[in-house]
């Protein structure tokens, strides 16, 4: 799916390496490589399987099916892209953009393709399908306690960057999943995918 290799991507080279979660998840991850030198892509994976099987029973099975796929491919996509975060990571705040950009557009992609980015957004996208609130606005608030835990145990100032990344990616994500935009457009624009 290319909505969680694109997820991947700004998670991997622009927010991993500055600790910036892009999301509960993310955090969760930060912390354990923190605590116990897990790659963050191998804890994304394992952190999902309790959270795939909420989606499994809550958003049915086709939903859990592209949801297990799309967390595989972000899964693979940070544990292949992690050693090479040296070659574009620098600036912190261009990081922080570029990363929350690709994150917002990859989670978007997914939702508006009825999967789920796995992590929190599981839980964001069943508060979504059953109350008033978007995918956005769901994720936001779902992931506050988890930057500050992050923040608290490792840097402070990642709470701030965390709340950020959150901003701006859920906009992105709102943005995408409100518009008529589908990968079949992608598949007319890009050629051969």
């Amino acid at each position: 799916m290319i909505g969680a290799a694109i997820q991947g991507t700004g998670m991997a080279l622009f927010l991993f390496p500055h600790a910036i979660p892009s999301g509960g998840a993310a955090g969760i991850a930060i912390l354990v490589e923190y605590w116990i030198s897990i790659s963050h892509g191998w804890s994304l994976w394992l952190l999902n399987i309790p959270l795939l099987i909420v989606s499994l029973s809550l958003l049915g099975l086709s939903t859990a099916i592209r949801t297990i796929y799309s967390v595989t491919v972000t899964s693979f996509v940070v544990i292949l892209l992690e050693s090479f975060h040296h070659l574009f990571a620098g600036q912190l705040l261009l990081d922080l953009v570029l990363g929350s950009l690709l994150f917002g557009t990859g989670v978007g992609i997914l939702f508006k393709n009825k999967a789920s980015s796995g992590g929190m957004a599981i839980i964001a996208h069943v508060i979504a399908t059953y109350s008033r609130f978007s995918p956005g606005q769901a994720m936001l608030i779902v992931n506050s306690s988890i930057f500050i835990i992050t923040g608290f145990v490792i840097d402070w100032k990642i709470i701030i960057l965390a709340f950020i990344a959150q901003l701006i990616g859920t906009r992105v994500i709102d943005f995408v999943f409100k518009r008529p935009f589908s990968l079949k457009l992608v598949k007319k624009v890009l050629p051969g995918h």
